[in-house]
């Protein structure tokens, strides 16, 4: 087993490989790939029927595009060299898989909160998806580019301290480390802080007992039925009893034993499929209403396809051949507690799939309508949170001997987001071109 100091000895070797200031260029290669054509390729094994739903989502904003090309962004970071300091990667850090959800104990929690795309790599990649949605969030909202500037900046500084003062600690204090709700308000500026409470409430009340009341109607036999809305919630034909049961019988097996026991007592009402997000549209989603005591005791599970991470090209084979259990993996490894429905299981056609609670105190931030100020604020917490989770799965000494206590790595990763920013505005006018041009189909404001 090396030493701290040997282990800090690595990381301070990867600046002669990796200098900290060479994080700061971006300059897209001749060869780099065109950003359609990625999502095209993306778009091959989605439901057609909501391909243009995706593209309408992803024109509707900068922002909204960066959230949807993460497999475009994924080719780009693996055009740069990288400093060999491994973690679990989201592998899609952007401000909005960043959250609130309640732990199993019922506290507020703030982490990552996405990991569709998780996969062991490079630090510095989850960095720099983070810090170019701060800098494309910050142009978006009006502000100036020093402005932007400074708000990845934060983010990246945040990161750089956390990690240092997380290196410090013993193994099981980094594990029980988390972000309590209750600690965002020291966080944000006294003026923001009616906006955060409200936010918190909001995040309180999503429960399974407000989904139903949300998606939900009488079904006419004293019970409850989910309503349609398509062709973003459409129900799902009636299921026979062999595939029902073979579904709950493989996804009932990646539970623990007292999970498996809390799920038996509740019995299948309904399921429909369910449109969520922007990078994920297309990709199989279905919600499960399931019944406990009786109707006023639901739980409402979230069944999502699992495809090959977008790093999966760029990065060693997974450990997990199964998707769904590569996610739910990298998930209990990476947040400081997860969700105890999170399971996984092989649905129809040999497609992977993981479950989760639809709602569970969930909450993200209203990011494209935040002020200089709170985005700054916001840039932060986050950057603290991919830190804590990095350092969870990483060579936490390592990272932080090579971050270094000088502002050398915040500089170069603020840099780059301004620089990667301008990208994404050439790519967002290239998928706008496209839909003008006739090449794809986006159905707009769905």
């Amino acid at each position: 087993m090396t030493t701290p100091s040997e282990r800090a000895g690595r990381g301070r070797a990867a600046r002669k490989r990796v200098p900290r200031s060479s994080h700061g260029r971006w300059i897209a290669s001749s060869q780099r790939p065109d950003p359609v054509t990625v999502l095209e390729r993306q778009a091959a094994d989605r439901l057609p029927d909501l391909v243009p739903v995706r593209y309408g989502r992803m024109a509707a904003s900068p922002f909204a595009f960066l959230r949807g090309a993460a497999a475009v962004m994924a080719a780009d970071l693996a055009a740069t060299r990288n400093t060999g300091l491994t973690v679990q990667l989201c592998g899609d850090a952007h401000l909005l898989n960043f959250g609130v959800y309640a732990s199993p104990e019922r506290t507020l929690l703030f982490d990552v909160n996405d990991f569709d795309e998780t996969l062991p790599g490079p630090f510095e990649w989850d960095v720099k998806r983070l810090a170019a949605s701060v800098a494309v969030a910050a142009l978006q909202n009006g502000s100036p580019r020093p402005k932007a500037h400074r708000a990845a900046l934060a983010a990246a500084e945040s990161y750089r301290t956390t990690m240092r003062r997380l290196a410090g600690l013993g193994e099981l204090a980094v594990w029980y480390e988390r972000i309590d709700a209750g600690e965002l308000t020291a966080l944000v500026r006294p003026r923001e802080r009616d906006r955060l409470n409200r936010t918190l409430a909001k995040a309180r009340r999503r429960t399974s007992l407000q989904a139903l009341d949300k998606l939900t109607v009488p079904d006419g036999d004293g019970g409850r039925r989910i309503a349609e809305d398509p062709p973003l919630l459409e129900r799902v034909p009636d299921l026979d009893r062999v595939t029902l049961g073979k579904i709950f019988s493989d996804y009932r097996s990646s539970l623990s034993e007292e999970r498996r026991a809390l799920l038996d007592r509740y019995r299948f009402r309904d399921a429909a499929r369910k449109v969520v997000g922007v990078g994920s549209v297309g990709t199989r989603c279905f919600v499960v209403l399931l019944e406990g005591r009786d109707e006023t005791d639901p739980l409402i599970l979230q069944i999502k396809e699992a495809v090959p991470s977008v790093l999966e090209a760029y990065l060693p084979p997974t450990a997990y051949p199964h998707q769904g259990r590569r996610v739910v993996c990298g998930q209990r490894l990476t947040q400081a507690a997860s969700d105890i429905f999170l399971g996984w299981m092989t649905g129809p056609e040999q497609r992977h799939f993981y479950w989760r609670q639809l709602r569970d105190m969930k909450g993200s931030a209203e990011v494209e309508t935040m002020t200089p100020s709170l985005l700054r604020d916001y840039a932060r917490l986050c950057g603290r949170a991919l830190a804590r989770a990095h350092a969870r799965s990483g060579d936490r000494v390592a990272i932080a001997a090579y971050l270094g206590s000088s502002d050398v790595f915040d500089r170069a990763l603020a840099d780059f987001s301004l620089a990667y920013a301008s990208q994404n505005a050439d790519d967002y006018a290239g998928l706008g071109a496209a839909i003008a041009a006739g090449m794809i189909t986006a159905a707009p404001g769905v």
